[in-house]
């Protein structure tokens, strides 16, 4: 995931290069000079085509991880890693910008695979306890590598005319340090015993995975949860998007993916040096706010590691898209009234920042991860497709229609990212589970249960009424006793009543408070 950070942080910085870099191509081919317009066309197909590849390689995900294996296909996806990043690496020597457009097209499958692939190998060799702290480091290796893109692509180091197309090609390098240290690495134990039915390769995974031998337990879950999947039809895409049980979880999922793109934090990372020299900052100064987002990123990730466990995924969701809502709106009134006070730059640098910080908090991680957890082991793969595949969707879209937005809304750019952040916080607090601490079988379970009658007796409102229920019956006095029975009037009421000739006696009352049953 240090391959997706770096390659959406690194196009940012070195725009006006890259913009030169076109100029020139067009004119020696065409002899003539390039409009504007054209250039920012190009320079945008450049940013957005990443987003295409990435959904390619995020909807092959599924099938990737099934037939070669999580680590595997990780394994096998570093070979467009190395040749995108060659591409763009090539693009100046070669004098040709489609050498560009093809590289990030190649770069983006690559880390659209690895958003498919790394989250599933992370929630399924994580121990329950650790699984979200264990998740939020995959958001850390995309900050890391924002950052690093982020401080390479300065003046002073590679955002030259001449030191852009190495910049672009040091993506090679996570490619390569990924085919040096993952063989080291065990495959999911997971995918070894329920998908493969390997027991003891899995046996062995966790041996190394949990440093001691007594893996007992873990089988027995994994076998709990092949049990579950065995009972239910095998899960095609088709029936993924049909299964009453499975539709609700994939809703959530893609909903939450579309929280991460559709906040807008895509339009900082692309845009933010524009936005900063916009917003009234020299370009030097916007460049190094821009550090400051890559260094905010990583900062609050770290932070948010110990709280995903503690706080729980929907909690932190929630804080993340309310705060990103509240600086969204700070952000339009800075872009409004920047002409009319000096400091309002200020304002508008401090509200990006902290727009970042609690997309750290909440929409950086959380998506990936609980996308990954709402499913068991057999429509994983497949649901982990379509979220990614929608998620780069929505990237493509706010990367190609942000420079339009842009020029068609003006100051007021952010306002329709403040009213999606409103829709997906009412969305979470309405519709997410909280799934910290529980089984995948657990998760599955809340969706199997989720009917009326089910949904009210887990309600609070059920637990409410319970409870005064209980506590008048305690207040109540007891009952009396039953009067002492005449035998011989007994015997005389049996005839008179029938009982002796074999009809049944009369029905006892109703109890006085129902505290057991359906309701």
């Amino acid at each position: 995931m240090l391959q997706f950070g770096y390659n959406t942080g690194v196009i940012n910085a070195p725009g006006r290069n890259i913009e030169n870099f076109m100029k020139d191509v067009y004119k020696d081919r065409y002899g003539k000079d390039i409009h504007e317009d054209t250039v920012n066309r190009l320079y945008s197909i450049a940013v957005s085509i990443f987003a295409i590849g990435g959904m390619l390689g995020g909807f092959s995900g599924g099938m990737i991880a099934n037939r070669f294996g999580r680590k595997g296909g990780l394994l096998l996806n570093n070979i467009l890693g190395i040749s995108g990043a060659s591409l763009m690496g090539f693009t100046k020597i070669s004098h040709c910008y489609e050498m560009l457009f093809f590289g990030r097209f190649i770069i983006g499958v690559n880390c659209g695979l690895n958003t498919s692939l790394v989250p599933m190998y992370i929630s399924e060799i994580a121990p329950l306890n650790l699984r979200g702290g264990l998740g939020t480091v995959n958001q850390l290796a995309v900050t890391v590598g924002l950052l690093l893109s982020q401080v390479l692509g300065i003046e002073q180091i590679l955002g030259t005319d001449d030191g852009w197309p190495i910049l672009l090609g040091l993506a090679v390098c996570p490619a390569i340090l990924q085919l040096l240290l993952l063989p080291a690495c065990p495959e999911s134990p997971r995918y070894l015993l329920i998908t493969r039915q390997w027991e003891e390769e899995a046996r062995r995974a966790l041996r190394r995975l949990r440093a001691s031998n007594q893996v007992e337990e873990d089988i027995e879950e994994m076998r709990a949860e092949e049990r579950a999947q065995q009972a239910e039809a095998s899960i095609s895409m088709r029936e993924l998007l049909c299964s009453p049980t499975l539709r609700a979880p994939l809703l959530i999922g893609v909903v939450m993916q579309l929280s991460q793109q559709l906040s807008g934090i895509n339009a900082v990372f692309y845009y933010s040096t524009s936005l900063f020299t916009s917003s009234g900052l020299t370009e030097e100064s916007a460049k190094f706010a821009t550090m400051g987002i890559g260094a905010i990123m990583v900062g609050m990730t770290l932070v948010s590691l110990p709280l995903m466990d503690r706080t729980g995924r929907r909690t932190l969701h929630l804080y993340g898209l309310g705060g990103m809502f509240i600086f969204s709106i700070f952000i339009t009134i800075s872009f409004l009234i920047k002409e009319m006070i000096d400091w309002m730059s200020y304002l508008s640098v401090v509200s990006t920042l902290s727009f970042v910080v609690f997309f750290a908090v909440g929409p950086g991680s959380i998506p990936w991860l609980i996308t990954a957890e709402l499913f068991s082991q057999g429509p994983r793969p497949s649901a982990m497709a379509i979220a990614v595949l929608v998620n780069w969707l929505a990237n493509f879209v706010v990367g190609i229609g942000f420079p339009s937005m842009k020029a068609l809304l003006e100051n007021y750019t952010f306002l329709p990212f403040s009213v999606f952040l409103a829709i997906f916080w009412i969305f979470t607090y309405k519709k997410v589970p909280e799934t910290k601490n529980k089984t995948f079988e657990e998760i599955l379970a809340l969706f199997r249960n989720s009917n009326g009658r089910d949904s009210f007796r887990d309600s609070r409102l059920y637990g409410s009424m319970m409870n005064c229920v209980n506590a008048l019956e305690q207040q109540l006095p007891p009952p009396p006793p039953p009067a002492p029975v005449d035998e011989k009037h007994d015997s005389l009421s049996e005839v008179s009543s029938g009982v002796g000739e074999g009809r049944p006696p009369p029905p006892l009352p109703p109890p006085r408070f129902p505290t057991t049953g359906n309701v």
